[in-house]
């Protein structure tokens, strides 16, 4: 086999750059898409392949459900680009029929189904990939380079705050389509968890602003609910003596744009955001060039692809991202019972490994 064939679940934006990840890749094909709307469908169909125009292209079948995908025999791979609630059951449907499954983070809403999704693409000897991109940006990247310029870190710091006015009524900002905040942006845990290892206990907080219905304006808010805003924090300590302090906001209740991830240790500290960093020690502050973000979809794509087709190893393995998952399902808890948990589950130790069509 020279091409993977791809069937994509959604037409949102990570289904947007999966699709042009996978159109600009000679190795890789479209085959259809799925969507909840046939015109939007159609018509991403199309704008996708406008859009890249590398070459002559054949147009994708724009298809009304992802069920539709399920049956196809020219489709080796699907691509699950929905909201989080939804990563379970499909993930699900498409290792039972035998595709391989590439899915946006997090793999389920809770941890007990992701472990037995894994369970499940390891008996069907399917590969499943959970996409955390994070891991390839330059900011991660920097960061993980110049770690051992600080000598011996014990703090970490990373906020990441996004004011809207008004805030939109969509999935991101429904407490059981996203899930709990750090579950639904599960790349803050794993970027803490990727740099510092195994964590040893948590502690969170959460507050939610609820989006009042002019027909019942109570103010109490329920975890299916929508809101208006939400401001998480939580607590790791890791078993090597870090502790990291995530901050997680978004919604009209926040005023200013932060996105700054600081670590400090005993011979110096990293400042960074996503287009500029620095480090300092003593008097010294030195630039630190950030690399792009751009093209992180593509690099993930292709990774995929060439594991698909050769067995090249991925640059990481879906337990690390079940391990974050259990992670952020502990700071769930915490904030739930307003306790700290300690974490029991083993850190995965494992090298990435490859896959090949079959």
């Amino acid at each position: 086999m020279t091409q993977i064939r791809w069937g994509l679940i959604g037409t949102g934006f990570a289904a947007t750059r999966r699709a042009e990840a996978i159109v600009r890749d000679p190795n890789a094909q479209l085959v259809a898409v799925a969507g909840r709307h046939p015109e939007r469908t159609a018509t991403f169909c199309q704008t996708v392949i406008d859009g890249v125009r590398c070459g002559p292209e054949v147009l994708p079948v724009p298809l009304d459900h992802w069920r539709s995908l399920l049956e196809r025999d020219d489709i080796d791979v699907i691509a699950v680009c929905t909201i989080p609630s939804d990563h379970a059951e499909q993930v699900h449907a498409s290792l039972t029929h035998d595709k391989h499954t590439v899915v946006e983070y997090p793999l389920a809403i809770d941890p007990a189904t992701a472990c037995d999704l894994l369970a499940l693409a390891r008996s069907r000897d399917r590969l499943l990939h959970v996409e955390h991109i994070e891991l390839l940006g330059g900011l991660h990247r920097t960061a993980v380079d110049h770690l051992p310029s600080v000598g011996k870190p014990y703090y970490a710091r990373y906020v990441t705050l996004l004011p809207k006015h008004p805030a939109p009524r969509r999935w991101s900002y429904h407490g059981a389509e996203f899930g709990f905040p750090f579950v639904g942006a599960l790349s803050r845990v794993m970027r803490m968890i990727d740099l510092f290892g195994a964590v040893d206990r948590v502690s969170a907080s959460v507050r939610y602003w609820p989006q009042v219905d002019r027909d019942d304006p109570s103010p109490s808010f329920a975890a299916e609910d929508y809101y208006t805003s939400c401001l998480c924090r939580g607590v790791l300590e890791f078993q090597n003596g870090v502790t990291a302090d995530l901050i997680y906001g978004k919604g009209d209740r926040v005023w200013t744009m932060q996105n700054q991830f600081d670590v400090l240790g005993d011979r110096g500290a990293l400042d960074l955001e996503p287009n500029q960093g620095w480090l300092i020690r003593n008097d010294e502050r030195c630039e630190l060039p950030i690399g792009t973000r751009r093209g992180m979809f593509a690099r993930d794509t292709e990774m995929v692809t060439a594991t698909l087709l050769k067995g090249v190893p991925l640059y990481m393995q879906p337990e690390q991202s079940l391990y974050a998952l259990e992670v952020a399902d502990a700071l769930r808890r915490s904030a739930q019972q307003n306790t700290p948990i300690s974490l029991d589950v083993p850190m995965p130790q494992m090298k990435p490994a490859g896959k090949t069509v079959g």
